[in-house]
């Protein structure tokens, strides 16, 4: 008679054993093998089982490359229902410390649940043991002991973190977009040219006078991925909160603002800008600026000091942009009254966009500048200011060779760019290729049925097929800019042969122009003082 059908007559104790990998004893050779300390705790606590005649096991449980702080441990969830439940009579452990390091668990639980719930709990290294009224005092302590070293091991980490963030390492598991760590250094960020191509063009859109909602809205019209579905396009598992499918994650206007603020991009690192409370509180706090971790040139740039310069001056700059498009009007931030020194808004009518002193909401005090300024005068008023300006320093054959550079410099990116995305639909392919040869294995195995088998097939080939096509479009386009490199030097010509410019947009503006000054206007004269502030002075 075995112990299963004793236990039908006599009042044997239903035992479940609990295992757990702590961080000192991770020896595993492929991740998803047993380690050598599981296996170890796993013989130990079945001999104890076999050895005591009236324990019967019904259970075990095994948490792999998790903490003993806290109860965040998909095992000693299910091991704490069970013993809510009423399944269990004995949790044998190994020691006290595999089933918790933590002494507010110790006391909940232990010196608590338990009881209310008539489970016994044995661990056999430490001698612990709740049916042993005396032994609670030397559970108590041993519970002490664990927690302080819980702290030790956590003061000991952020203290190993902080040095290497001084050293200029970064420490995150995850690349900011733009990057990827390095697989030669952990600690080493380099460029992801694909990436980086698109954080340029949010870097340029923005320049050009795009808001945040329209840069947003300009990448996801051409389905450009968003940071988070790229990373897990690319195999990059991020543990993202949402309530939409990842494939539904869309570039937002907070993104585009992280971006385009974010220093990283200049090559320097900033770390340490949040922290948990302790190792049992993880709720995030921010810390103050004087807090954070600074180290300059750590990688390579994506962005230059210029350019970055340049948007973070216009997001001071500018005002908020039009509701209808995203899109600021090309002298946001540039135009001020010159009798008040209030910025000129700008307003609409059935007719005409106008100029207007923002001291109007007070009634103009202390400011005369009662009549606005229509949009589309000035604006041709600063196209002929820059066309002279253009007119008395224009030289031929410095502008030809810096046009040509800069736009043969664009169209390389541009076709670097579909070349990365080429590169990664092709492994696609080829792991495509992989799964269908796993299927054709599958179904001689009999691990698939026939009809499961057609299914996958099917799928597999629309998939192959969307590859291709998309493979075959990107071919076209890099055939389309090199051809357009090729004869880009006769366009060139023709370009500079006018000398002048046929229209403004906010990227001219911001290059050439610091502020412009409105006065008021004189009604005897029919004219009024413009005064341009220009970058060069």
């Amino acid at each position: 008679m075995n112990k299963s059908e004793i236990y039908q007559n006599n009042n044997m104790l239903r035992v479940a054993i609990y295992e757990r990998l702590s961080d000192e004893d991770k020896d595993k050779i492929n991740k998803h093998d047993l380690s050598e300390s599981i296996k170890n705790q796993r013989h130990l606590l079945m001999e104890e089982v076999n050895k005591r005649e009236n324990f019967i096991l019904v259970g075990e449980y095994c948490d792999e490359d998790l903490s003993g702080a806290g109860t965040y441990r998909p095992e000693f969830e299910r091991l704490i229902k069970d013993c809510e439940a009423g399944k269990i009579d004995v949790v044998l452990c190994k020691s006290q410390s595999r089933f918790s390091r933590d002494m507010e668990i110790i006391e909940k639980y232990l010196h608590n649940k338990f009881i209310e719930w008539k489970v016994r709990f044995i661990s056999l290294a430490d001698n612990a043991d709740t049916a042993n009224i005396g032994n609670k005092k030397s559970r108590q302590i041993n519970g002490l002991v664990n927690e302080w070293y819980l702290e030790d091991v956590s003061n000991n980490i952020r203290s190993a973190f902080k040095a290497k963030m001084k050293q200029g390492e970064y420490i995150s598991p995850f690349a900011s977009f733009g990057y990827e760590i390095s697989k030669k250094n952990n600690n080493k960020l380099v460029i992801d040219p694909v990436a980086a191509e698109v954080v340029r063009n949010i870097f340029n859109l923005y320049l050009t006078g795009l808001g945040f909602t329209a840069i947003a809205e300009y990448l996801n019209n051409k389905n450009i991925p968003s940071p988070s579905l790229y990373k897990y396009q690319n195999g990059i598992k991020l543990n993202i909160v949402s309530n939409k499918p990842r494939e539904q994650i869309k570039w937002n206007t907070n993104t585009i603002k992280t971006i385009l603020t974010n220093e990283l991009y200049l090559g320097h690192l900033i770390q340490g800008k949040r922290t948990t409370i302790s190792y049992k509180n993880h709720k995030i706090i921010n810390k103050t600026k004087d807090e954070w971790i600074k180290c300059l040139n750590t990688h390579e740039a994506i962005i230059d000091e210029d350019t970055f310069k340049k948007v973070q001056f216009a997001m001071k700059e500018r005002t908020k942009p039009i509701k209808r498009n995203g899109t600021v009007h090309l002298f946001s931030g540039k135009v001020f009254c010159l009798e008040c020194n209030n910025y000129m808004r700008k307003k609409n009518s059935s007719k005409h966009e106008y100029l207007v002193c923002s001291n109007k909401n007070n009634d103009y005090k202390n400011c005369p500048n009662k009549y606005s300024i229509r949009y589309d005068k000035l604006e041709d008023l600063i196209l002929n200011a820059i066309n002279s300006i253009i007119k008395n320093f224009y030289n031929e054959k410095e502008i030809k060779e810096l046009y040509f550079k800069e736009e043969k410099k664009k169209l390389n990116n541009k076709i670097k760019f579909l070349e990365e995305e080429k590169n990664i639909l092709e492994r696609q392919l080829l792991k495509n290729k992989n799964y269908l040869k796993n299927l054709y294995e599958d179904k001689t195995n009999k691990i698939i049925t026939l009809d499961q088998f057609n299914d996958l097939i099917k799928n597999y080939n629309n998939n192959e097929d969307i590859y291709n096509n998309k493979i075959l479009d990107i071919n076209k386009k890099i055939i389309y800019y090199k051809e357009k490199i090729n004869n880009f030097k006769d366009k060139t010509i023709k370009f500079v042969e006018d000398k002048t410019l046929k229209k403004i947009n906010k990227f001219i503006i911001d290059e050439f122009i610091s502020k412009i000054y409105i006065g008021k206007y004189n009604c005897e004269t029919n004219s009024r003082i413009i005064k341009i502030k220009w970058n060069f002075e």
